[in-house]
């Protein structure tokens, strides 16, 4: 049968068998005479031996059980102690291995750098990134094979926290001779009649549908992909517009083609993107590390192709 005991126990039984009394060990741990001899007596019951010789007159002798177990306490004390500064250590040092979750739509755009940044930051820390959808992103903090995922708020669970670090705003992408490229925006009641390139990721797509719907109409539906760089080229190409909230930093298509980003009035609903992470007491270092990256570079416009829609305070 597994034995229970304390490492509070076994830090009497110590200081007992040093000291060769209760009164003594107890003066000498600051607690109560009746609190080390009813944790010894309890130890003696829970492992079947007598640990010490009571004598009324010269205190405590140690028994050889008492002497070896002693011994062993002592070791176990010591490796507790080393558990501990370990973990004060991991609570103040950014080191170790972050696995960093990113949601494909933006993953090209946002993550090399905010990695770049970050690993010039605490070059201790190993960094690895995965790109998933957002089923894959939760599936992988739940698991533990990531520990942080940027992403949209997207169906966001309830076992997940979402911290919000960007709000932003839709924009129509069009082929540069659409009638509306030239404008400087757009609302989407004036896309009503051109057909629509549907970036068609899970929840993403509901998402820019949703837009349709807030305007009162439902949208020509002509292509479907889960590809952004394909929507770029169909669009390009001039198949139709697309809609998105995040964009790369050239206005061409990866076939060359042209392309305008024009944002959209009317007050369309925004994507948020942040960062989820398990719901948790307490962050690791390296977490609240990226946390503080992720802030720094997205309130300094340091990446391209994000547009922040400023919060009202």
């Amino acid at each position: 049968m597994q034995s229970r005991f304390t490492l509070r126990q076994l830090q009497y039984l110590v200081a007992v068998s040093r000291l060769g009394s209760i009164v003594a060990a107890a003066d000498h741990l600051s607690v109560s005479p009746s609190s080390v001899s009813s944790s010894i007596t309890q130890l003696e019951a829970e492992l079947g031996l007598a640990l010490f010789v009571r004598k009324h007159a010269s205190g405590m002798a140690t028994t050889q059980a008492g002497q070896q177990l002693t011994q062993a306490a002592c070791r176990a004390l010591e490796s507790a102690k080393a558990v501990s500064e370990l973990a004060n250590l991991l609570r103040s040092t950014v080191q170790g291995e972050l696995n960093v979750g990113c949601l494909l739509t933006f993953a090209q755009i946002v993550l090399p750098r905010l990695r770049r940044a970050y690993t010039e930051t605490y070059p201790d820390v190993r960094f690895r990134q995965f790109q998933l959808h957002q089923a894959g992103l939760i599936d992988g903090l739940r698991d533990a094979s990531l520990d942080v995922a940027l992403t949209y708020d997207l169906a966001i669970p309830t076992d997940m926290e979402f911290v919000e670090l960007a709000v932003l705003p839709p924009f129509a992408i069009l082929p540069e001779n659409h009638p509306l490229a030239l404008r400087d925006s757009i609302t989407i009641n004036e896309l009503a009649d051109s057909p629509l390139v549907l970036l068609d990721l899970p929840l993403s797509s509901a998402y820019f549908l949703s837009l349709f719907e807030q305007a009162g109409f439902r949208p020509n539906v002509v292509e479907r992909t889960q590809d952004m760089a394909v929507v770029h080229s169909l669009v390009g190409n001039g198949f139709g517009f697309s809609i998105a909230n995040t964009r790369p930093d050239f206005s061409t298509a990866p076939d060359g083609k042209p392309l305008r980003f024009v944002p959209l009035e009317d007050n369309l609903k925004p994507m948020r993107m942040g960062l989820l992470c398990p719901t948790w007491g307490f962050q690791p270092p390296t977490i609240r590390a990226f946390s503080d990256v992720c802030t720094a570079l997205l309130d300094n416009a340091a990446i391209a192709g994000i547009t922040v829609k400023r919060r009202t305070t």
